[in-house]
């Protein structure tokens, strides 16, 4: 019998130490994935959207902070309306270099004149805009025009169409933008333009009008010169505008971030026990099955196996278990997050971006050498002990 088949019959025979070991590590590696994803994804997926606002300071109707970032973040379509006279009255504060004004807007709900129930658009002016015209030019190499839009990451055309149907407009969607993991990879973007002639046509062609004012705004995005603090900039336009919220982009999603951070130590410190209890375990019952094992070693050792040789074979056991204890371990967990990412968002209140496969890998590779280091350490000094006793005295 060579050592691949004796191998694989030590494993069949020695059933509880295979199950106990795999379970763990099941445990372990599915925790550990689990708890980097949706850590690692949603910090990712916060500076994406940070990134994508472009914005040092975003101005927006008193009140209504935590209305635009969960929009912003989750696509929750939400009407917040201040009237456009506040752009001109922040751009007149020293400090302030370029004010642009969006507009949010939502389809309605299960009406056939919408391609998309409740989605969330964006309208924004391409003339002062720096937020949205810059991720559109990377990958359009042009502006938008009249009538067409760039959507997320999962706005797509419906079959059979070449435009997605807005209050009965048809918005000929043009391109999609980089994937955040979060709301905006739901949402559409749009011109003023667009938005005005959507609301215009839309008694004749929607369900119900689309009431648009041409002087409300939702929110306005402020570029501040190099040498303004934006927090103190923060201040003085909250003084200066009434009924408005004046957030530097380091204070947004702070509640998220806050949150982010206490989930990560509970999670970490979680993680960290499970994988404490779980090598201890596994190195008892290794322990316990490798001394129990010391007669058939010592028979080994008669005929002719070598002490390294005895060591590759019962490492080998331990690496094949615990290799598919962390490939079910963090597939399943993948697979969880992948079909209930929506609740799972929802719930925390989070967004959630996913690396791409090579990150995956190399982070799932990266676990699997983390775990089958812990699980050798557990195993080295009971098999040291077997395999240097002398044959005779076994």
């Amino acid at each position: 019998m060579n050592d691949r088949d004796l191998i694989f019959r030590n494993i069949s025979d020695n059933p509880l130490r295979s199950w106990i070991t795999g379970i763990c590590t099941a445990l372990v590696a599915g925790l550990i994935i689990f708890a980097y994803l949706l850590v690692s994804g949603a910090q990712e997926s916060l500076t994406r959207v940070t990134q994508r606002l472009g914005a040092d300071i975003a101005v927006i109707p008193a009140g209504d902070q935590i209305l635009v970032e969960e929009a912003l973040l989750m696509g929750n379509p939400i009407s917040i309306w201040m009237p456009r006279s506040v752009v001109d009255e922040v751009a007149s504060i020293k400090g302030v270099e370029v004010v642009s004004p969006q507009l949010y807007l939502s389809t309605m709900r299960g009406a056939s004149c919408c391609t998309v129930s409740d989605m969330f658009m964006v309208a924004y002016d391409p003339l002062t805009d720096f937020t949205v015209s810059p991720w559109i030019i990377k990958n359009l190499d042009s502006p938008l025009g009249l009538g067409q839009g760039v959507g997320g990451t999962y706005i797509r055309n419906t079959a059979g169409r070449d435009d997605i149907l807005i209050y009965g407009y048809e918005i000929d969607l043009v391109g999609s933008l980089e994937p955040t993991g979060s709301g905006l990879d739901q949402s559409l973007f749009f011109t003023y333009e667009t938005a005005l002639e959507v609301a215009r046509l839309s008694p004749m062609q929607a369900e119900a009008a689309l009431v648009l004012s041409p002087d409300s705004i939702s929110t306005a995005l402020v570029k501040i010169s190099e040498d303004s603090d934006p927090k103190v900039l923060a201040k003085e336009i909250e003084s200066k505008v009434r009924l408005v919220s004046a957030i530097p982009a380091d204070n947004l999603f702070r509640s998220q971030r806050d949150h982010l951070e206490s989930l990560k130590r509970n999670l970490g410190m979680f993680s960290v026990i499970v994988w404490v209890m779980s090598v201890v375990l596994i190195g008892f019952v290794s322990a316990a099955a490798v001394l129990g094992r010391r007669q058939e070693l010592g028979v080994l050792r008669v005929l002719g196996a070598t002490q390294t040789r005895l060591m590759k074979m019962l490492f080998s056991e331990s690496a094949l278990i615990t290799i598919a204890g962390v490939i079910f371990g963090v597939t399943l967990s993948t697979a969880v997050l992948l079909l209930f990412k929506n609740l799972i968002t929802h719930s925390l209140n989070l967004p959630l971006y996913f690396p791409s496969l090579p990150a995956y890998l190399i982070l799932v590779l990266g676990i699997m050498l983390i775990i089958l280091a812990s699980v050798f350490l557990a195993l080295l000094l009971p098999i040291l002990k077997v395999t240097r006793e002398e044959a005779a005295t076994v």
